[in-house]
């Protein structure tokens, strides 16, 4: 289960604003569309590919940017961190399994 949150930016921020959204974590996919709502390029962010797989990813973005004005980035969430968070409310103490 996921939501989705859209930000509307100008194309000289895009990429720093990307690396935020990355930075917060939580992410699932990106996509980057002009501002009559085209695709211009999607991506999916998984855990591990922070690092040296991402760079790629950053330098076509930093080329997307300098063509675009204003963009949209629409951003796929994973929700179910917070979701477990929200069911486990209970006030009982943690049960603990002990195997020997």
């Amino acid at each position: 289960m996921g939501f989705k949150e859209t930000f509307q930016i100008n194309g000289e921020n895009l990429l720093q604003k990307i690396k935020e959204i990355i930075a917060e974590g939580n992410v699932n996919k990106i996509t980057i569309s002009d501002k009559h709502g085209k695709e211009i390029m999607s991506f999916p962010v998984t855990v591990g590919a922070i690092g040296l797989i991402l760079a790629p990813v950053f330098a076509a973005i930093g080329a997307v940017a300098a063509l675009l004005t204003e963009c949209t980035i629409t951003v796929e969430r994973n929700s179910q961190k917070d979701e477990n968070d929200k069911e486990d409310n209970s006030t009982d103490p943690p049960s603990t399994i002990t195997v020997n």
